[in-house]
């Protein structure tokens, strides 16, 4: 990911150049209630907390040295800390209270655990920061300002239809199809946001027999796979191809990424089961070998850059206390708020659209045509 995040860092750089603003005052905004306070602007040069979970995956690596290098260059001091895959979301609690300490105008978070933070963005709230939720919405509070993430609603639906269109060009027979359903990590709060947008395109088809969820575990806390840990999601694949599919093949997977992705079709691999159109989500490199190879189905792009780069904007926008850019006022329910969000458009990947979905990440635009 050398190249991507080369290239990604100077495109964040250029824009965060002009982010930076001249404004020093701070006021008192009001705002009703369920709505962020207007923003009243900061001092240039402030400290930014960013709080990210673990590196268990290939985009939050990338994230953490993009907001490093971006905020940097936007004049800002950038604190950028992980959550320890080994550790609790204790260790997170910890780093978030130790940015109110030290004094940070904006906490960007990343949350390990979206339903235990609330005590720690509502004390950052106090202490006059403000709070953007990164990718994963931060629940039950309203000491979160802004959310800023892909549109994950839309990567679960695409999700969906790519299975169902996979199964239609691949499975080798007509319908009905024999599937099994993944979902990410009940911790995170985009695992039940991505399994009930692809749930909108595929309970169709299961309710009139397009599709047959063999094991019949077609409910979210069913589904789930603890840490999105890639030996739990083949670990219960295994078990479910030992209880389900003995002497039926296994058609098609629903999977809500990439690494689980390659777990899975790990797993049916070694039960020397054909191989089933599986799904996936990241653009991680292995896995859009696995595509062009014809062993994993598809993917979703969520470029990385764009979202951090969205991300710096809107602290420039709070920096000079001017009006931060949102885009939908309505999905985004925290439980006690709808949060104010900007929303990016994912993109579908299949072999036949890679080319043309990664025609501006040059990294995985050559992994594409070396296979042309």
């Amino acid at each position: 990911m050398k190249k991507i995040a080369l290239t990604a860092t100077a495109a964040v750089a250029a824009l965060a150049l002009g982010l930076t603003g001249c404004s020093t005052e701070r006021g008192g905004g009001t705002a009703e209630p369920g709505e962020s306070e207007a923003p009243a602007g900061f001092e240039a040069g402030a400290t930014i907390g960013v709080a990210l979970p673990d590196k268990t995956s290939e985009n939050w690596v990338l994230a953490g040295q993009l907001f490093t290098d971006g905020l940097e260059a936007a004049g800002f001091q950038a604190d950028v800390q992980y959550a320890p895959a080994s550790n609790t979301v204790a260790e997170q609690q910890n780093q978030i209270q130790a940015m109110v300490t030290a004094g940070a105008k904006v906490i960007v978070i990343g949350a390990k655990d979206g339903k235990q933070l609330s005590t720690q963005v509502e004390a950052a709230k106090d202490a006059g920061a403000y709070v953007i939720a990164y990718d994963r919405l931060i629940e039950n509070t309203e000491a979160v300002d802004y959310y800023v993430a892909f549109d994950n609603f839309k990567v679960g639906q695409l999700q969906g239809q790519a299975l169902l269109d996979g199964l239609e060009a691949n499975a080798g027979h007509d319908a009905p199809y024999n599937v099994e359903l993944f979902s990410g990590s009940p911790d995170d709060a985009n695992s039940s946001v991505f399994f009930n947008g692809a749930m909108d395109v595929l309970q169709p088809a299961i309710d009139d027999g397009t599709l047959v969820v063999g094991s019949g575990q077609t409910e979210i806390g069913q589904t789930a796979t603890q840490g999105w840990l890639a030996e739990n999601a083949q670990e219960r694949m295994d078990g479910i191809l030992t209880s389900t599919y003995g002497s039926e093949e296994l058609d098609g997977v629903l999977s809500p990424n990439d690494t689980l992705a390659r777990a899975i079709l790990t797993s049916v691999d070694q039960a020397g089961k054909k191989q089933p159109v599986v799904t996936g989500q990241d653009s991680e490199v292995e896995s859009v070998k696995w595509i062009m190879e014809d062993r994993q189905y598809s993917t979703i792009n969520k470029d990385t850059a764009l979202l951090v780069e969205q991300t710096i904007k809107m602290v420039g926008q709070l920096q000079e206390g001017t009006e931060v850019d949102v885009n939908d006022s309505e999905q985004y329910d925290n439980g006690v708020k709808v949060v104010p969000s900007y929303l990016l458009d994912p993109v579908i990947v299949t072999k036949d659209n890679a080319a043309e979905a990664y025609a501006n990440v040059p990294s995985l635009l050559e992994i594409v045509e070396s296979y042309e």
